[in-house]
């Protein structure tokens, strides 16, 4: 579903992306984990289309991501670490909007369908996103996806700045996504909660994936070590 072969974005002299292959199929969450820098949120950029590749490819169900921008983007749900909703409407509205760009025309009571399946409260819904936390603002993210039947969900940092609970809710999402066969790649600083939810497990260091794993292969003591080794310019793949 997702398919990156060689990819690489260069800005100048400076390689952001190196070479970068990987693949997300159906069902399965791969999380990326990085520090600022490792070329994570420029490899999502190259996925959306928002950044044109240097040299290589990368595929979304398929297409080739430069070649169909505006066709692979049908397949993709995009939620950045300060999901941009419009504050003064609603959050029905908002979804109402988002899908209708989408191409669905849903009516109000399968919009909240979706809003109640993403977890948000319900005395929300009619409320202005203004009000909003992020972990709410997440949450409507969440049905934007579930409304727009996504293929593939792109996440960057979603979990940073959110409280344990709010956290912890928004992986229970994913795995609700992850087992209507979305293929999600999700960005993410967060250790802990990368094993909670991934199946498979990406660290990249300097544009480069160093190291691969199953995440039910790796506990979080392994995962944290293997973390810092690549941090500490340790170059193995495995």
């Amino acid at each position: 579903m997702i398919i990156t072969n060689n990819l690489t974005k260069q800005f100048g002299d400076f390689t952001a992306v190196d070479n970068l292959s990987l693949s997300v199929k159906e069902g399965e969450i791969l999380c990326l984990l990085g520090a600022n820098g490792a070329g994570k949120s420029t490899t999502i950029n190259m996925l959306l289309g928002f950044l044109k590749p240097t040299s290589g490819a990368a595929t979304i169900n398929g297409l080739d991501v430069v070649k169909n921008e505006l066709k692979t983007k049908e397949f993709i749900t995009y939620i950045p670490e300060n999901l941009m909703l419009y504050p003064t409407l609603t959050a029905i509205e908002n979804l109402d909007y988002f899908s209708g760009i989408a191409g669905k025309k849903l009516s109000t009571e399968t919009l909240i369908g979706f809003l109640r399946e993403a977890g948000l409260q319900e005395d929300a819904f009619q409320k202005r996103i203004s009000t909003f936390s992020k972990g709410m603002r997440q949450k409507v993210g969440i049905a934007l996806a579930l409304a727009k039947d996504t293929k593939v969900l792109l996440l960057d940092e979603p979990t940073s700045g959110l409280d344990p609970k709010a956290s912890n809710e928004f992986g229970e999402l994913l795995q609700k996504l992850k087992n209507k066969g979305v293929a999600v790649l999700m960005a993410t600083h967060d250790l802990f909660r990368a094993k909670e939810v991934a199946t498979h497990i990406g660290i990249m260091k300097n544009g480069k994936l160093r190291q691969q794993f199953v995440a039910e292969d790796i506990s979080l003591p392994q995962l944290e070590k293997a973390y810092l080794d690549t941090m500490n310019h340790l170059e193995v793949m495995s």
